[in-house]
């Protein structure tokens, strides 16, 4: 299993419920095991960044492949990249227990 994690910051106050509104159009996207956004309350006193996060799990590397490739991906892109400051991605295997 891959887990995608991306963290989002907004440009401004007044972006933040359309930027949360682009980001939850993933959610509608066929091509993932798991996916939730999630809306930070409380930011980090240190980095003072993160106002969003996007947590997906995927079978493998194709099936995150798909999910990039599908319209709503890119919808999403369009509807927040103009909107957000930060955006900071990470994907990771899992590894299995045995």
């Amino acid at each position: 299993m891959l887990r995608h994690i991306v963290f989002f910051s907004v440009s401004a106050e007044e972006n933040r419920e359309a930027v949360r509104k682009g980001l939850e159009l993933l959610t509608t996207n066929p091509h993932k095991r798991h996916l939730e956004i999630g809306e930070v309350k409380s930011r980090d006193p240190i980095s003072g960044q993160v106002d969003f996060v996007v947590y997906g799990e995927f079978d493998d590397e194709a099936q995150l492949a798909d999910y990039k490739a599908h319209p709503v991906y890119q919808e999403s892109i369009d509807l927040v990249r103009p909107l957000r400051e930060m955006r900071m991605a990470a994907d990771y295997v899992v590894p299995e227990r045995g």
